[in-house]
């Protein structure tokens, strides 16, 4: 009697899909196109779009010069993120109800009831192929850092559900073109900031990411490719991931979870040292044409470096012999690298004016 309620109540195959990419990339065609093709298969699909699924305020970039408002849009950005994951978790807890958003969940409520009526409403399947049909997830968004990816992992692995990543590799200037053509076009400037911050599925370097293909989407994308994203998601439905865990992948996480904080705490401390600079640079009565450029060469200089530091973390050996890592050591000399070349260029702008 407890096998036979323990199977009734048995989910359905399900998987979590991350489509990754430059904004413009293809990633929502790519969607509704496995969308339309999984239905004839009969699965029940749902396209999860993190643009429509977080406020748009959100998104927008900020230049200032403290750094407090900065950090605030970060740690807002990232639990908007938590929320979409938070939100499919609840639905996997409770797969036959619309459930209502939690109040401090801040995620359109309009775009999620959207999402869950495609899984709940499914076309030309009766209630009993309904409760059987697997279940697949179109997670689609940028997810440029891997530590963004990684959350959609350990979501699946937590439930046993299939997880794979499909790269949608576009040159830059297709993606710009695109995305100029778009009737709410986003700044070009968010496009050129996000190729220097984007790390594409590697699975030498993390194993997790071994289920993931890339396609190339500059031209448009052929049956060929849908058929490979299609065998992708089946072998991820057929090869659910476990949620026990082995001492490499604890490590390969700690690893990931300590090289974020890093940058993390280096970011705030690179810009508490270019709002330094930009006060110094006012106090040398620097002209506003020049002010414009010390920003712009400081922020260049910050990016560049922290995405170098980042690398360089994720590659440190130290990182893989379970050694206790004194994280404000490391953000400490990593900034002072930072802050010479910070005077440096503070101080070629202030020479140039005299």
């Amino acid at each position: 009697m407890a096998a036979e309620e323990a199977g009734a109540f048995a989910r359905p195959p399900a998987c979590l899909c991350v489509l990754c990419g430059l904004p413009a990339a293809g990633k929502s065609t790519l969607a509704h196109q496995v969308l339309s093709t999984a239905a004839q298969h009969g699965w029940r699909v749902s396209v999860v779009p993190y643009d429509d699924l977080i406020p748009e305020h959100v998104f927008q970039t900020r230049v200032v010069e403290d750094g407090v408002k900065q950090q605030e849009m970060h740690t807002e950005w990232k639990l908007h993120r938590q929320a979409v994951l938070q939100c499919i978790e609840r639905f996997l807890e409770k797969p036959q109800v619309l459930s209502e958003l939690p109040s401090s969940c801040q995620i359109s409520t309009a775009a999620w009831e959207r999402c869950i009526r495609a899984l709940l409403q499914p076309e030309a399947l009766n209630c009993s192929q309904a409760d059987r049909a697997p279940l697949l997830f179109l997670l689609d968004d940028n997810f440029y850092y891997p530590s963004m990816r990684y959350e959609v992992y350990q979501l699946a692995r937590k439930y046993s559900l299939g997880f794979c990543q499909v790269y949608l590799h576009c040159d830059l200037d297709s993606c710009i073109s695109r995305n100029q053509s778009r009737s709410e076009p986003i700044p070009t400037e968010v496009i050129l900031e996000m190729v220097k911050r984007l790390e594409a599925p590697n699975p030498q370097k993390n194993s997790w990411e071994t289920n993931s293909i890339s396609l190339n989407t500059t031209s448009s994308l052929s049956k060929c490719d849908i058929q490979r994203v299609m065998e992708l998601i089946s072998s991820a439905l057929s090869h659910p991931l476990s949620p026990v865990e082995d001492n490499s992948e604890q490590t390969e996480a700690d690893r990931l979870k300590c090289a974020t904080s890093v940058v993390h705490q280096a970011d705030q401390a690179c810009r508490r040292h270019i709002s330094e600079a930009m006060k110094t640079a006012r106090e040398n009565q620097v002209p506003p044409e020049h002010m414009r450029s010390l920003a712009a060469q400081l922020n260049k200089s910050k990016a560049t470096f922290l995405h170098n530091l980042r690398g360089q973390l994720l590659q440190g050996a130290s990182f893989t012999q379970g050694e206790d890592i004194d994280v404000e050591r490391v953000v400490k000399r990593a900034v002072d690298v930072f802050d010479r070349e910070r005077k440096e260029i503070l101080w070629r702008i202030v020479n140039e004016n005299k």
